[in-house]
């Protein structure tokens, strides 16, 4: 793919390409031995950055709220998020490039067993706050309560902090804290699947949005992804399938 003069300044109107970063999500993004961000989205925002030729600038957050926001507000020029209905009114999504579990924590002596039975009345389910957790929950639970901490690394200490009944979020995460903490065990299976993908603002026009697209195919294809996710000792996530 050859960027017009259209495409880079959609892409980069300030000069350089600005990648929205969420550290909050230890599959997507974390920082390495020198503090420096890594992760399968910052390698995939370098590879954008070399394919447009422009220079990068890492725009880095600790919750994907505050992620989201600065592509909304175009203080960043693209990022990586799950996809939802909500953050779609003013953000435009490639399909998924990952796809990871969302699964329910709860302590070892919880009644709880199953998935569906998280949803009753006086279950309170603590999920980072703007997070896919939070957006997807938020719509399906009818009786639980949601509770938000402050960001989904913090999910598990605010779920103990407060003696709510369930934690949410992302698989790898739980169980990394279970195992930490003890005393704690994972609902069997996934309560969903958040389809991680690329988004740019939806002002920056749909040739963007094509070309975006068509670079998340390719690096899919490729295996690019795939090799990502096993550099950075990734489990719990796999890459989406091929769109269409």
């Amino acid at each position: 793919m050859n960027p017009s003069e259209f495409l880079l300044n959609a892409f980069a109107p300030e000069g350089r390409l600005r990648a929205s970063i969420n550290l909050g999500n230890p599959i997507l993004a974390g920082r390495d031995e020198n503090g420096q961000p890594c992760g399968v989205s910052v390698d995939l925002a370098r590879a954008l950055a070399a394919q447009l030729g422009v220079e990068l600038e890492l725009v880095v957050w600790d919750a994907a709220g505050k992620s989201v926001e600065a592509v909304e507000d175009e203080r960043a020029d693209f990022g990586f998020f799950a996809i939802d209905p909500k953050r779609a009114e003013r953000i435009a999504f490639t399909d998924a490039y990952v796809l990871i579990e969302g699964s329910y924590l709860v302590r070892e002596d919880s009644p709880l067993r199953d998935n569906a039975e998280v949803d009753g009345a006086g279950t309170r389910v603590t999920v980072g706050k703007g997070s896919a957790y939070d957006l997807f929950l938020t719509r399906a639970l009818q009786q639980a309560t949601i509770e938000r901490a402050p960001t989904s690394p913090a999910v598990v200490e605010h779920f103990l902090a407060h003696g709510h009944e369930v934690a949410a979020g992302v698989r790898q995460q739980l169980e990394a804290d279970a195992a930490l903490i003890g005393g704690l065990r994972l609902l069997p299976g996934r309560f969903m699947v958040i389809r991680q993908a690329m988004g740019v603002p939806r002002s920056r026009g749909e040739e963007a949005l094509r070309f975006l697209a068509q670079f998340v195919e390719e690096m899919k294809e490729s295996g690019f992804v795939a090799e990502a996710l096993a550099r950075h000792g990734i489990q719990g996530a796999s890459v989406a399938p091929a769109n269409g």
